[in-house]
């Protein structure tokens, strides 16, 4: 229904100006934006404008009226978002990121345009955590900060922006500082989310550090069977690292350096942002360092695991070299060996054997090695 009425948006005006041919196409590129776009709408004074739009003529509505529009989109493709970009004059460089995705955070200014990328981070919920477990799951928001328009593209099947959305309309007076208003709104909304993430995170940590800590020397842990989920552990921290740290700078710039297209009140609120940014980035930095030393400490059960299987082995190698050696001896078959004919000659070498084993045993019982 909304794709319709956004078609009827463009065709009345056509019809109005009597351009027939350019009717046709531009419902049919107005169509094909609509299903990408997920909410289109304008704010006057803080307050949604509850006309239903589409977005050249939410565009035009702000430019006769004032305020700014805010459109959301999900997944566009390069068809449906080349009339955005023609229409809010987005920078071709900008654009393909946009649509392409798999990009690293960062803050660029295009013009008069800022164009931010976040990485969305969700935490995936696991009963047990194995060598297989996905912990986290990763997604983008993309967004285009104008005078007088935001534009939100996200990638992936988290970091939906509708609640976000709902909760800036309930404040028309924060709203109404205008489009970088909305911004550290994504901003906050993320690194809140980056927090929430770096929690669930040191429970499977402290969860993987118990069980390598609390097996004694003999354990099955201690023989490396946490090390696959150790490293599980890394890789997924690693593609946390990679959402966090390079948001650092942007974080920054935004909270430190003046912009004509930041309000100077909102400014203030992303120094917040970037401390919780810094806070969490100093977190996942110790995640790291704290798997390292797990990893190492699991390891180095496994080599003195194997070290005491090897003195097992040792010990009895030792002892049962005794009774090869004296039988070996008499099974030469030499007519003149001591005692060969003795009537106790077969009951003293077994005394013989089972004295000098019993003392071996014994000393490496006393030492640890059995």
């Amino acid at each position: 229904m909304s794709m319709i009425r956004d078609l009827r948006a463009v065709v009345r005006p056509a019809l109005r100006r009597g351009h027939p041919t350019g009717f046709g196409h531009r419902a049919v590129e107005q169509a094909r934006t609509a299903s990408s776009v997920v909410d289109c709408a304008v704010y006057h004074e803080g307050r949604r404008v509850r006309d239903e739009l589409g977005p050249a003529e939410a565009m035009r509505r702000v430019r006769a009226d004032g305020g700014f529009v805010w459109i959301g989109m999900h997944e566009p493709n390069e068809d449906e978002f080349a009339d955005m970009a023609e229409e809010f004059g987005l920078h071709p460089l900008a654009v393909e990121d946009a649509v392409h995705a798999h990009q690293r955070p960062k803050l660029e200014r295009y013009d008069d345009t800022l164009f931010t990328v976040f990485k969305t981070i969700h935490y995936v919920e696991h009963a047990e955590l194995t060598a297989t477990s996905e912990v986290v799951e990763t997604g983008e928001v993309m967004c285009f900060t104008g005078r007088d328009f935001v534009i939100t593209v996200r990638h992936g099947g988290q970091g939906s922006l509708r609640a976000l959305r709902h909760r800036l309309e309930d404040d028309p007076e924060l709203l109404a500082k205008g489009p970088s208003a909305v911004l550290h709104a994504i901003a906050d909304q993320v690194v809140d989310g980056y927090i929430a993430v770096a929690d669930a995170v040191q429970d499977d940590i402290d969860e993987v550090e118990i069980d390598v800590f609390s097996s004694g020397p003999g354990g099955g842990s201690s023989r490396g069977g946490d090390a696959g989920r150790i490293y599980q552990l890394k890789r997924e921290v690693l593609e946390f690292k990679r959402a966090v740290s390079p948001l650092l700078r942007p974080m920054q710039l935004l909270s430190e350096r003046p912009m004509r297209l930041v309000d100077p009140d909102i400014q203030k609120y992303f120094r917040d942002v970037a401390d919780h940014l810094a806070r969490v980035n100093e977190q996942v930095i110790g995640f790291d360092d704290l798997l390292n030393s797990i990893l190492q400490a699991n390891l180095a059960q496994a080599t003195v695991a194997q070290n005491e299987d090897m003195r097992k082995i040792t010990a009895w190698a030792a002892i049962i070299a005794v009774p090869t050696m004296i039988c070996g001896v008499y099974g030469m078959n030499f007519d003149h060996m001591p005692e060969l004919h003795w009537e106790y000659g077969y009951p003293m070498v077994m005394t013989v054997i089972v004295t000098i084993c019993y003392s071996i045993h014994r000393g490496f019982k006393r030492n640890g090695w059995l």
